[in-house]
């Protein structure tokens, strides 16, 4: 149903940055008054605008698509796409004229949706990240129920457009991501407003007053069995997304899929079971969930099948960010996963808090970004772990990622001199080890 692009230009990184800029707005209007500006206090946020301008500026990128594949003479067939024979797919449109195509070669990317619950009330009340970014009306008072990297963003810009905003997580927050840096994030959070109902799932969804928004009773039980209950104006289910991969007829060309997940497992070249079809993106199985990573790989299998090139996507120390209201950059392993992999003796995180200028004149949040990078003693103090708690922090983390690519050691940081006074100078003069306990607390820039 969506227009081209997929989920980052529709419902994913495009609409999901924008939303996050407009809740730091928000912060950059308490911090200005610090620095002189005279605004007024009943300053209010208009949801309908916001909306608005970020769907015509995605309608925009739309178009440019449309009309690039124009310009590369490439058809755009809009419809329901599935398998009939091994080299022969069927396409259904929205108003069910049916089309067929053969081809040498396909591809299939087409991506994920996002999961429910499976309680009564679920798919009747509650909306998902896809619905949110075009949602007609503000949302009010919020459960957002699920703890990955899109929960926590959509938590974090919710409550820094002054919505009354509560995350239920049934387990640990961003599974997956640096446990640390999880933790520090769900910190920052809740110092800044988001209230976290931890160990609860939802098992029942009622509407108690219809409108936009309405009212809903959500009733939880937590692991031990105790059970709550709470009102909210709107539940947003953020806890996972399917591949879609199970309805496209893929057994027909000899398709294996994860039975479990429905993800596609394929070799070095993207190339799956069967040999004439690819897969890229969310679909893969064992692969980063990210919209570069499925650009590249895009890109490169290309190259291979209709140019001369032999280069494979490299899925290794891949750089992302997490945007929370605390943004949170990394590239590379995990600390746990740097442990598992070469030992908790062979390895050494260096680390620091630090405070960026901007924050010091409005006196906020100090000794809450956070910088360190893990690195490997055996192989020269090479890192394998980089990872920032920081304002821009995607931005400082593009650069690292570059470097790490070309083997960045501890004595390379070292020796590179720091820009002052930015965030990311900090690695610049990281010192203190973990293992060595000491203080990392900051007083000033």
């Amino acid at each position: 149903m969506w227009r081209l692009g997929g989920t980052c230009v529709n419902v994913g990184c495009i609409p999901k940055k924008l939303m996050h800029q407009a809740a730091l707005l928000r912060q950059a209007l308490k911090d200005s008054s610090k620095y002189g500006w005279q605004i007024e206090d009943n300053v209010q946020h208009n949801w309908d605008i916001m909306t608005e301008s970020i769907q015509n500026y995605i309608g925009s990128l739309n178009w440019n698509y449309r009309v690039a594949l124009m310009e590369n003479k490439v058809k755009y067939e809009n419809g329901y796409g599935e398998f009939v024979e091994p080299h022969k797919i069927k396409s259904t449109n929205s108003r069910g004229k049916v089309k067929f195509f053969t081809a040498e070669k396909f591809l299939i990317a087409t991506g994920e949706r996002p999961r429910y619950l499976g309680i009564p009330g679920d798919k009747e009340y509650c909306i998902t990240s896809d619905d949110l970014f075009s949602l007609p009306y503000c949302p009010g008072k919020t459960l957002v129920v699920g703890a990955s990297y899109v929960a926590l963003e959509c938590a974090g810009f919710l409550a820094g457009l002054g919505l009354d905003v509560t995350v239920m997580v049934r387990s640990i927050l961003l599974r997956g991501f640096d446990q640390q840096m999880a933790d520090k994030i769900g910190e920052h959070m809740e110092e800044h407003g988001v209230k976290f109902i931890k160990h609860f799932v939802p098992t029942e969804i009622e509407q108690i007053e219809a409108g936009t928004p309405g009212k809903l009773k959500v009733t939880s039980q937590s692991t031990d069995g105790t059970e709550i209950t709470e009102e909210y104006n709107t539940v947003l289910l953020a806890i996972g997304r399917d591949a879609c991969t199970r309805k496209i007829g893929l057994d027909i060309p000899g398709v294996k899929i994860n039975e479990k997940t429905g993800k596609i497992p394929v070799n070095d070249e993207e190339q799956t079971s069967a040999p004439h079809i690819y897969a890229i993106g969310d679909v893969l199985e064992d692969k980063l969930e990210l919209t570069p990573v499925a650009i590249q790989a895009g890109r490169l299998l290309a190259r291979r099948l209709y140019g001369s090139s032999t280069v494979k996507c490299d899925y290794i120390n891949v750089p992302t960010t997490v945007f929370t209201p605390l943004e949170y950059g990394a590239c590379g392993l995990s600390e746990e996963k740097a442990i598992s992999k070469y030992g908790e003796a062979n390895i050494e995180v260096y680390h620091s808090y630090f405070w960026p200028l901007e924050w010091t004149v409005p006196a906020r949040d100090n000794n809450k970004c956070y910088a360190k990078v893990i690195c490997n003693i055996n192989d020269n103090e090479r890192v394998v772990g980089f990872h920032v708690l920081a304002p821009n922090a995607g931005e400082i983390t593009q650069g690292f990622a570059a470097a790490i690519k070309c083997g960045l050691t501890k004595e390379q940081l070292d020796n590179t001199i720091g820009i002052h006074p930015v965030c990311a100078e900090i690695f610049t003069t990281l010192s203190v080890t973990k293992r060595s306990g000491g203080s990392i607390m900051q007083a000033g820039c």
